[in-house]
């Protein structure tokens, strides 16, 4: 059954189908579509021309721009058409021409994007992703299916994340990099293919980290990133500098405990053809 709230203001052009729950003081512009399983949390705003539909939930304060497709059903061939779920925390902003898929029937069934996130015009996100906190995905950025985005990374234009890739925290993607391989917390990442370019510290400056703790990140890269076996130097690196620094304790955990399907991204540099 249909519940609106009587502060919401839908145009009488737009579509709300039979069954959508809108909350208080939503605004649905001209010629929006609204389907039937979508639940739109307070203040809520669904511009002109765009759509929300599937089994989607947008929490309090979004925004969905014009052309924008939220919830729309996941792109895969072996998805069984059965119902799954887009999960949006509150104050998520989706520009124009924006795309997010619903989980799918062989991936856990469900998209969840927590809050106050940025989704840049065109970009898209892909069944079964998790998003964090504080994200920025810029313009024409692709996010596979299953990949896991942490809080506060930033993806910059055109950048290509590949099905099952983890991003870690408060890591900075530079524009169309190709990432097919998990990117550690508070790393640079560049090119394409993608290789790491050294540790985002102007991004731990500005979310306030203490420079002792950025100095120990930074020894602690080093040693997993030295000469040898990644996963030996960081089992070493926790052995020498476990518990003296939680972000560091975040780094050596994702190498070293993480859930993976897909290799690390590692630090590199390629001289190009033709260059000096």
């Amino acid at each position: 059954m249909t519940r609106i709230a009587s502060s919401a203001r839908i145009d009488p052009r737009a579509i709300v189908a039979e069954g959508a729950v809108i909350g208080e003081n939503v605004e649905i512009g001209p010629l929006a579509y609204v389907g039937r399983n979508v639940v739109l949390g307070d203040g809520v705003k669904v511009m002109h021309h765009a759509i929300v539909e599937g089994t989607t939930t947008l929490g309090d304060g979004c925004q969905v721009f014009p052309m924008a497709v939220i919830g729309g059903a996941p792109q895969s061939v072996r998805h069984d058409d059965s119902e799954t779920r887009l999960e949006v925390g509150s104050q998520c902003i989706f520009r124009e021409g924006v795309t997010v898929n619903t989980g799918s029937s062989h991936g856990g069934g469900i998209t969840s994007i927590g809050h106050d996130n940025l989704f840049l015009a065109n970009s898209h996100v892909g069944h079964d992703c998790r998003v964090g906190n504080h994200v920025i995905l810029s313009n024409n950025v692709m996010v596979g299916g299953h990949a896991v985005i942490h809080d506060r990374v930033i993806l910059s234009g055109g950048a290509a994340i590949h099905q099952f890739v983890q991003i870690g925290r408060q890591a900075f993607v530079g524009g169309l990099a190709g990432v097919v391989n998990d990117v550690i917390p508070y790393a640079m990442i560049v090119d394409n293919p993608a290789m790491m370019g050294g540790l985002n510290i102007v991004g731990m400056q500005r979310a306030g980290m203490e420079r002792d703790e950025i100095h120990m990140v930074r020894r602690v890269y080093k040693a997993i990133f030295s000469p040898g076996l990644v996963l030996e130097n960081a089992a070493l690196a926790r052995a020498e500098y476990g518990g003296q620094s939680a972000a560091a304790d975040e780094l050596l955990g994702f190498v070293l405990d993480r859930d993976a399907e897909r290799a690390l991204t590692t630090p590199g540099s390629r001289r190009r053809k033709g260059a000096a």
